[in-house]
């Protein structure tokens, strides 16, 4: 693996990380798979570990790494299970519209139980036909006194159920289109608020995905984030933060497929010799090291380039979630090739491995969607030249 000129505390990081994932994640991973269990010894551990402190700053309870040092522990965590990764990554998703539109009183209520890992956090925007296009939210925030009555669903949730903050996105104003959209902080428990059935899902079966049910919800005037309107400035920012966060758990991913094909390669016997030897199979394993060590070092530029505050990186953070969850698919496919009938079987990580990074080229911001952004931004800096 290239070296990336890490500091001491980033290094750190990735090890303390990758030693949780090999000794507690691993061992654990096809059961929490098989019993769609949500890992809360895992989460109670990362909590102790202060894993869920990385990215948010030291005045809040923080380690102040930001979005790269979740980034490296993401990585970490996703090469021994991405459900595990994402139900930890989901918390940093929820709280991230905190930390850049709340109040203090709102970050220092909320960021302190978030990097404590007492709480964890979740966001919901998505809804039944409400995906990539913002504008066709159906939940609603009506004015009253003192507040708001929010009414609708949220679908596929990531730590729906299990979190306890959750940022909401709600229509506040319809002929507004997305700029009528406002968010909410939302708290597990509150009056009206429940959640749907536990989705069946393809990949990264741990991690607890849910329907948000609101039914004439009061949510107090202190509980907006931002202004009233802001909603979808709000969710676009937080993506410019947390794709990146997806490119790492995409290249996690595929850093385990690799290292799991390159260990039956040199074990498996085929025609007197080990497959490895194979020219086919050395130049497959060739290509999908090179194009690992490729998005790895994207995922890291972008990250880097979301903590400096460079205004470009919506743009490189798009490309740093394309570019890795279509190398994920690629190279997990491969690794299942190399292997053959065993890599298709559940006694073999590489399957789930597979399953599970189908869904980085989904959430998030679909990699169709991310060519969009990616091709708007462009187009907005060669016309200012």
């Amino acid at each position: 693996m290239a070296q990336h000129f890490l500091t001491e505390e980033q290094e750190m990081i990735r090890d303390l990380a990758r030693q949780i994932a090999q000794e507690k994640i691993v061992p654990m991973r096809a059961e929490l798979d098989e019993q769609e269990e949500f890992p809360w010894e895992i989460m109670k551990l990362l909590a102790e570990s202060d894993l869920f402190r990385i990215w948010i700053p030291e005045e809040y309870g923080g380690l102040g790494e930001g979005i790269f040092g979740l980034c490296l522990a993401m990585e970490e965590l996703s090469r021994a299970c991405a459900g595990v990764a994402v139900s930890y990554a989901g918390s940093a998703l929820g709280g991230t519209p905190i930390l850049l539109y709340g109040t203090e009183e709102q970050k220092q209520k909320y960021l302190p139980q978030l990097a404590s890992g007492e709480r964890l956090g979740a966001f919901a925007l998505t809804e039944a036909n409400a995906g990539s296009d913002v504008a066709g939210m159906q939940a609603t925030a009506r004015k009253v006194d003192d507040g708001y009555v929010l009414n609708g669903t949220k679908q596929w949730i990531t730590n729906g159920g299990e979190a306890e903050i959750y940022t909401v996105f709600t229509i506040t104003d319809r002929n507004r289109g997305a700029r009528g959209s406002t968010a909410f902080i939302m708290e597990k428990g509150m009056e009206g608020f429940s959640f749907g059935k536990k989705e069946k899902k393809l990949g990264i079966r741990t991690s607890s995905t849910r329907e948000l049910v609101f039914q004439d919800c009061f949510v107090p005037t202190a509980q907006r984030l931002g202004r009233e309107g802001m909603g979808f400035i709000v969710a676009m920012k937080t993506f410019d933060q947390s794709r990146p966060g997806i490119g790492a758990q995409s290249v996690g991913i595929a850093q385990g497929a690799l290292d799991e094909a390159i260990q039956f390669a040199r074990e498996r016997h085929q025609f007197g010799k080990t497959i490895s030897s194979f020219q086919a199979v050395q130049h497959m394993l060739a290509d999908m090291a090179t194009e690992i060590e490729a998005a790895r070092a994207l995922v890291y530029y972008a990250a880097r380039l979301v903590d400096s505050g460079d205004r470009s990186a919506s743009k490189i953070a798009a490309m740093a979630k394309v570019f890795p969850s279509d190398m994920a698919m690629r190279v997990t496919t491969n690794a299942v090739q190399i292997m053959g009938g065993s890599g298709y079987m559940r006694e073999y990580p590489v399957e789930k491995m597979m399953r599970d990074a189908k869904i980085t080229q989904i959430y998030e911001g679909t990699n169709q969607i991310m060519r969009n952004v990616i091709a708007g931004n462009l187009i907005k800096e060669a016309a200012a030249l």
